[in-house]
């Protein structure tokens, strides 16, 4: 449906978006996601054909959109983080216009803007000034825009920005059902309403795409994408063992806990790998009982912190990488167990 193809824009030194390359398919909801800076809204206003591109292509159902731009906007609708409102029209003068500029058929217009107002309910204040709404209304009447012609692809730049919990739910809804005759696009700083809605998530950081995958196959490209901790009871020694002999355990970090008779351990597994019935036989077969355990799963907002930071992380030796390696906490961890074995003896 969408090819976007080593799309670059620079202004002056500075390069916005670089070398980008992605494709969008019929039929689903995409998230687009960046922090503020990462080139997002450029890349949606190059592909929209709102600002031309320094290098690369953007083709829409076939058609480029610097070469055949009209062709290839009539495939969009379009709603820009701040939507493009005429403040002194009524909603119904305003989705009109709107209509006219879309070359929408005479004998479909007026039926078509009734459809949309009511898709997003805003049919109650048809007949008032843009004005006079409220900032989650005006969002509506913009997003009523965007529908209207019901085009193959709709894109949504912050979409939910100025509604309240209640209108969320509905939009979020009305997108869900957008999917079934459109390829949806949307541009939001709400991971959870990506993760809630979007079939497939494109996360872009200082003009690169870093990752594209489905919500829950991100985790995949995240470090640690599952974690289990516990506080265990025992041998640190015993516990570290039992943990080696599981199949599935990537990484194995045991440090003293408050209570000098307990262990945290935090075990790293492969992605959709459930060890805990594993685990708890095994740490019972070294009389070492757990005495708390939980899973953890790697969410969308810690995956989008970890690909988009702005320093790139230093290189981690192999060794370090290990389940055997010791970290400092582990060091410190073998000093206290020194000391309590030490203790033990005396008392002896």
């Amino acid at each position: 449906m969408i090819e976007v193809k080593n799309l670059v824009k620079k202004y002056g030194d500075h390069t916005a978006v670089d070398h980008l390359s992605f494709q969008i398919e019929k039929g689903k909801i995409y998230g687009f996601l960046g922090p503020n800076g990462a080139g997002k809204s450029t890349t949606m206003n190059m592909i929209t054909g709102y600002i031309a591109s320094t290098e690369g292509q953007v083709i829409i159902d076939g058609h480029d959109i610097l070469e055949e731009p009209e062709a290839a906007k009539k495939c969009i609708g379009y709603l820009p983080e701040q939507p493009p409102l005429y403040f002194d029209m009524t909603v119904l003068e305003y989705l009109k216009f709107a209509a006219d500029l879309k070359k929408i058929p005479k004998d479909k217009r007026n039926s078509m803007v009734e459809e949309v107002m009511e898709m997003v309910k805003i049919e109650d204040m048809k007949n008032r000034l843009i004005k006079n709404l409220s900032k989650g209304y005006r969002q509506r009447v913009g997003l009523a825009q965007a529908i209207l012609g019901y085009p193959e692809v709709i894109i949504l730049d912050e979409p939910t920005v100025g509604l309240d919990p209640k209108q969320i739910i509905e939009i979020r809804s009305l997108i869900m059902d957008l999917k079934k005759k459109h390829t949806v696009i949307l541009s939001s700083h709400i991971l959870s309403e990506v993760s809630a809605i979007c079939d497939y998530v494109l996360i872009i950081s200082h003009g690169k795409l870093v990752a594209s995958d489905t919500p829950d196959n991100l985790g995949r490209l995240a470090e640690g994408s599952n974690n289990l901790i516990m506080l265990v009871k025992g041998s640190k020694e015993f516990i570290r063992s039992g943990l080696e002999e599981l199949d599935g355990v990537k990484e194995i970090h045991i440090s003293v806990d408050k209570d000098p008779d307990l262990w945290k351990v935090t075990v790293s597994t492969e992605e959709n790998v459930d060890i805990r019935e594993q685990v708890f036989y095994k740490m019972a077969e070294k009389n070492c009982p757990i005495l708390e355990m939980q899973s953890k799963k790697v969410s969308l907002e810690e995956i989008f912190l970890e690909l988009t930071e702005g320093e790139k992380k230093p290189e981690k030796n192999m060794e370090e990488d290990s389940i055997d390696a010791k970290t400092e906490e582990e060091v410190l961890a073998d000093t206290i167990l020194e000391e309590r074995e030490e203790n033990h003896d005396s008392n002896l």
